[in-house]
């Protein structure tokens, strides 16, 4: 899988495509990191998000195969964002599970990373939530050794009603992407904060940082800051926009 057919088009676009959002420091309000997710743009089916083929692509080892397309994008982005002297720490990018699996997966990340003259902690891989289904001690093993390589990784979708949040302490994670749920129960009652003070807790306690998703008001990001939560992403921080219109404000 090479970068020609990363590159193939489909009526003017991208056959894959990412767009970046903000993830903002709460404290200062600056940029510390952009998120990426990935459209397929589809000739009968127009526009796919993740929530309409990410489940079909698990299935089979497609994921692998898209992933790699993604792959090359972020690492494009990351040169790109650097050119026009945006200030931020890493871009992410979706990385299956069944990749962590995968015989030579460190090596071929290596490699793509030399190739593209990119450090490993310049692009923070994006685990699902289905991370915490494995039990075999595989994926976890092939984490930790990652993340000694200097490749980060985030967990995303925490904290929802149907996360099994206790494994997460099984697995090395350097931050963790709390579920849009989490935020939603800010203000609904001391029970409630209560709950979302315990979760940011939990996860700064296994040594992640949280992020807290679905966050669009300065209120729920104060409630936030408060619970010792630094990080937040949604229509507070900013949109998913494609590559070219992530540009500082002076250039925009």
């Amino acid at each position: 899988m090479g970068e020609n057919a990363e590159k193939s088009l489909v009526g003017g676009l991208r056959a894959v495509e990412l767009h970046y959002r903000v993830i903002r420091d709460i404290s200062s309000g600056q940029i510390a990191a952009y998120q990426s997710q990935t459209r397929l743009n589809s000739p009968k089916l127009g526009v796919l998000t993740p929530e309409k083929f990410r489940d079909v692509c698990e299935i089979t080892n497609q994921a692998v195969r898209l992933f790699y397309l993604e792959l090359i994008q972020a690492l494009e982005a990351y040169k790109t964002f650097t050119e026009r002297e945006l200030n931020f720490s890493w871009v992410s990018v979706y990385m299956p599970v069944r990749f962590l699996k995968e015989a030579g997966a460190e090596k071929t990340l290596l490699e793509y990373f030399s190739r593209y003259e990119v450090p490993t902690s310049r692009i923070c891989f994006e685990l699902s939530e289905k991370l915490l289904e494995e039990t075999d001690g595989q994926a976890a093993q092939v984490l930790q050794h990652m993340r000694n390589r200097g490749f980060h990784f985030m967990i995303v979708n925490f904290g929802g009603d149907t996360c099994p949040m206790m494994r997460l302490s099984g697995f090395s994670v350097d931050y963790v992407l709390l579920s849009p749920e989490v935020a939603n129960f800010l203000g609904s009652g001391e029970r409630s904060d209560n709950a979302v003070k315990s979760i940011v807790g939990f996860v700064n306690d296994i040594g992640a940082e949280p992020i807290a998703d679905g966050v669009y008001n300065s209120r729920q990001a104060e409630m936030l800051y408060s619970f010792e939560c630094s990080y937040c992403a949604g229509s507070l921080a900013g949109k998913y926009m494609t590559e070219r219109y992530v540009r500082r404000k002076s250039d925009a």
